[in-house]
């Protein structure tokens, strides 16, 4: 076919160029220990079915046991509710109560709330340390009626932290108020451990560190706490056993 020379040739469309074969949908490379395009199997989800209510129920349990958890820092919110836990158990029963320490520091007024209840309780508090405990939270220790530390355990006598703030007659008051409960504190560590006053004043303010072994020299605990009796199965034993 010949074209005319003076004809009009109609513009050429624009040529397009035609998007990549992708394959759909995309292949997952995967990790790298794993061919290509291979389905990467769901991870399992772990989960509490009534998640943030099982700590609440575990607590009830050990209740039920007469076992009271104290745990973390002590201050007049947790103390209210250990004191709760404490009066209830002392008026539900006349069975001994077993309070747990573990790794516990508290407010000088929060610990001296919770030592004034167990001086008032009528049946007997044996208290058991695991972790560290320091601070005013060793006089909850020594208001019990026996006192036992795990092998892990470690008794700090430390005085609290404290802060003051306000006018200089406010400040003044709050120290003179300070000074007062932590010579209460020191009076009730030096009666149970039978050493003097000015020993424990020192010693806290020392910061002097007792493992169980220098807790019982101290006076401080009576022993280590000895293991659980194994479980009755209620199996009778044989002619045999």
């Amino acid at each position: 076919m010949t074209i005319p020379p003076n004809a009009v040739v109609p513009p050429m469309p624009p040529w397009r160029p035609q998007p990549p074969e992708y394959p759909w949908p995309p292949a997952y490379p995967g990790p790298p220990d794993r061919p290509p395009n291979q389905p990467v199997p769901a991870q399992p989800t772990r989960a509490w079915s009534d998640r943030g209510e099982w700590p609440g129920r575990l607590y009830d349990r050990l209740l039920e046991q007469r076992i009271v958890m104290a745990h973390g820092w002590l201050d007049n919110e947790a103390a209210t509710r250990l004191c709760a836990q404490l009066l209830t158990l002392d008026a539900e029963g006349t069975q001994p109560i077993r309070l747990e320490l573990q790794s516990l520091d508290a407010e000088l007024d929060a610990a001296l709330s919770v030592m004034g209840v167990l001086d008032a309780l009528r049946v007997p508090v044996s208290a058991y340390v695991a972790g560290r405990i320091r601070g005013p939270a060793v006089g909850l220790l020594a208001l019990a009626d026996h006192r036992y530390g795990y092998p892990s355990a470690v008794f700090v006598l430390s005085e609290p932290r404290l802060q003051f703030d306000g006018t200089v007659a406010a400040v003044t008051e709050q120290e003179r108020q300070a000074t007062h409960l932590l010579d209460e504190l020191a009076a009730r560590l030096a009666a149970v451990t039978g050493r003097e006053v000015e020993q424990i004043r020192s010693d806290l303010e020392h910061q002097r560190m007792l493992t169980v072994d220098e807790a019982i020299d101290y006076g401080l605990i009576e022993g280590r706490a000895e293991p659980r009796k194994p479980a009755q199965t209620g199996l009778q034993p044989g002619p045999h056993d």
